[in-house]
């Protein structure tokens, strides 16, 4: 049964095609809200989002013809996938002060504190992440957002996302280049040894929490993760996707930090260090007790057949990018000597 709202809430996405944005957006329209989407007008991964919305283009780096387009009008919500630091969290809390009742900030869940002292990670955990320069910039994005809400009451709710995925994104470091690697009887180098544990979430789960905030007043002012409680070790990560294309994975493994030594410049190497590498269970009661409707549903081990499906439904967008087809392979054909020098190291390998 579809839940429709008596009066319809007006809530803007600045974002909105996206891996986690799309789903939202989505879920926000079948309920009846009465959906804006502002972004630049792109959607490279053929993510379909329902008529009857409406769209705004414009581009939030142009900030004049950004605000333009907003003109002077208000929402009820907005929920902003598009903030990455300190600055950005400062020019959107100037300017969306008084003409929105609430003020969704989409952080992320790799700011907790690593290495992780304690398990599960709850909403409280320390935020510290020495590692990922994109966790430190999130935590100053937060803090100064905080202070506008303790300050002068700016309706702030903070989400915090951890690896969402939907068919079009995969979960793993290297996205679809993992999956040629797969399907091709290709060597993939996992980091660690494969044992750590790992949540991942599909998108359409992480909407059930993420939109069931949206109007609440009593999120205002409050932190939250929404992530699954589908946990993985990496290797069997990596071993379900074999399974969905019909063919067995070789994996091989080294130390996280081989990746950022042997390619520093790539995208991935840095959260493999500091994010990936580390186990990551999360307490998701906080986000149960403010939306009694969220129960994650989609499993990896089914969400990977859907992966496999889309992925040769759009041979097009579905193929590894250059840059990590590259890295990969690097990092395949330093494995065999550096695992000579790690042997050596240790007599009873």
């Amino acid at each position: 049964m579809v839940k429709t709202l008596p009066v319809p809430v007006s809530v803007l996405f600045i974002g909105g095609t996206g891996t986690i944005s799309a789903s939202s957006v989505r879920l926000a329209a079948h309920q009846g809200m009465r959906v804006t989407v502002l972004n630049r007008g792109h959607n490279s991964q053929s993510r379909d989002l329902p008529e009857g919305i409406e769209w705004i283009t414009a581009d939030i780096s142009d900030r004049p013809a950004f605000e333009r387009a907003l003109g002077e009008r208000r929402w009820d919500a907005v929920v902003n996938f598009l903030t990455f630091n300190a600055e950005d969290a400062s020019y959107f809390a100037r300017l969306f002060t008084g003409r929105t009742a609430q003020y969704i900030h989409i952080s992320t869940a790799s700011l907790y504190h690593k290495p992780i002292l304690q398990l599960p990670i709850v909403e409280s955990t320390a935020r510290l992440n020495p590692y990922v320069a994109y966790s430190r910039e999130k935590i100053a994005a937060e803090d100064v957002l905080l202070a506008a809400f303790y300050e002068r009451g700016f309706p702030l709710t903070i989400v915090r996302p951890s690896h969402t995925y939907d068919e079009a994104s995969p979960p793993v470091p290297g996205g679809w280049a993992v999956f040629d690697r797969i399907a091709n009887g290709e060597t993939v180098v996992v980091h660690g040894d494969g044992t750590s544990l790992w949540t991942v979430t599909h998108a359409a789960d992480l909407a059930v929490g993420l939109v069931g905030l949206i109007g609440n007043p009593r999120a205002i002012g409050e932190s939250f993760h929404i992530t699954s409680d589908d946990v993985y070790t990496w290797d069997q990560i990596y071993t379900l996707i074999a399974g969905a294309l019909g063919t067995t994975a070789h994996l091989v493994h080294l130390p996280s930090a081989f990746f950022l030594a042997a390619a520093p410049e790539w995208g991935w190497s840095e959260l493999l260090m500091g994010d990936l590498g580390h186990s990551a269970v999360f307490d998701n009661t906080k986000i149960r007790r403010f939306v009694p409707d969220f129960a994650p549903v989609n499993t990896l081990h089914r969400s990977v057949l859907r992966m496999a499906a889309w992925r040769a439904e759009h041979p097009e967008v579905a193929r590894g990018d250059a840059e990590s087809a590259a890295v990969l392979e690097r990092v395949v054909s330093g494995y065999a000597p550096a695992k000579a020098v790690f042997e050596g190291l240790n007599p009873d390998s």
